[in-house]
């Protein structure tokens, strides 16, 4: 059975502080809804100072996503890890994995855009070295145990739930990212399919002594939204699809790799592209991917059409997926 992903960054060009509050609390009751179903995880990322409203604290979002939750976990894919306090965010995400009971997933990236460092007066160009201090002071922090720390001695608090850290990943598209996270022995978690940045990982892994592990996207990894009728779904709402994927497009340079990437300037190039797809509920099963990433509240998608989506993801695809599986393992002697 494919993992699955319900995706939410919480875009909305045109929102009000209701509005977008009222998106908030959709996202919350998609979530628990999502959990209920059997999906494998909510994901979520961080941006600043995006004018449509794009996610900037994830943290806080999957808090509140594991007080109405039991059991999926939450991917934040990714932070920018340098616009973070070490030690702040090594308590944070603590007291999430104490709340969540280990359900909390944290990929560190370093961005891609000028424009959130200087908002946040973070040197741009200590980018690489603000990331090797970040990892290795969550790392410190997590033991439990007092080390030296911008010239003073200090001890983080509380312990984390799972040990013997929560579950940490380096996520990135360069060499310099694969041999900080094969350093450190953390998992690396390439930003597209690049198999060649995953070999050299796994070869400074034993170079290094560690031991580590990756979560390459597919070749292939489509948005996706359901539909009974792509066509209408298209006609609707496909400049939702498109500001995001524009948005998302103006951010990227030449050296940034993305599996989500798309050079789409219309509804009909992106549909032709197949970075977002809509699929009927047959279809999505037929896709026979590894993973199945739903996108419900793209680019300010109305919260209706997203639920529609959601529901036919867990009425329509999850229950034949879940047949599949069982057909498919071998009875017991």
């Amino acid at each position: 059975m494919p993992f699955t992903v319900v995706r939410f960054n919480l875009v909305d060009p045109h929102a009000t502080p209701r509005s977008l509050s009222d998106r908030y609390r959709a996202a919350l009751e998609m979530a628990a809804y999502a959990d209920d179903r059997g999906v494998d995880t909510v994901q979520t990322e961080e941006h600043h100072g995006v004018a449509d409203n794009w996610l900037p604290s994830p943290f806080a979002f999957a808090g509140a996503v594991f007080g109405a939750t039991r059991r999926i976990t939450v991917t934040v894919s990714a932070i920018i890890g340098p616009l973070h306090d070490p030690l702040r965010l090594a308590e944070e995400i603590a007291v999430l994995d104490l709340l969540s009971r280990g359900r909390l997933v944290t990929v560190a990236g370093i961005g891609y855009r000028p424009e959130e460092y200087a908002a946040h007066g973070v040197d741009w160009g200590r980018r690489g070295k603000l990331q090797d201090l970040l990892l290795e002071t969550l790392l410190k922090a997590w033991s439990g145990e007092p080390f030296s720390y911008e010239g003073r001695t200090v001890r983080v608090t509380p312990r984390p739930y799972t040990e013997p850290h929560p579950l940490l990943l380096v996520g990135g598209s360069s060499k310099a990212a694969a041999r900080r996270a094969a350093r450190l022995g953390l998992p690396f978690f390439p930003s597209a399919h690049l198999p060649e940045l995953e070999a050299y990982y796994t070869r400074l892994c034993a170079e290094y002594g560690t031991e580590g592990w990756t979560m390459m996207p597919a070749e292939s990894t489509p948005l996706l939204h359901l539909s009974e009728d792509p066509d209408r779904t298209w006609g609707l709402y496909g400049e939702h699809f498109l500001h995001e994927a524009r948005t998302y497009a103006s951010w990227q340079s030449k050296d940034i790799r993305s599996a989500v990437r798309s050079a789409a300037t219309t509804v009909a190039e992106l549909r032709a592209e197949g970075v977002y797809r809509v699929v009927t509920p047959d279809e999505c099963v037929a896709l026979g991917a590894e993973s199945l990433v739903l996108h419900p509240l793209c680019g300010g998608m109305p919260v209706d059409e997203a639920w529609r989506s959601l529901h036919l993801l867990a009425e329509n695809v999850l229950p034949r997926l879940k047949e599949w599986r069982v057909l498919l393992i071998p009875a017991t002697p």
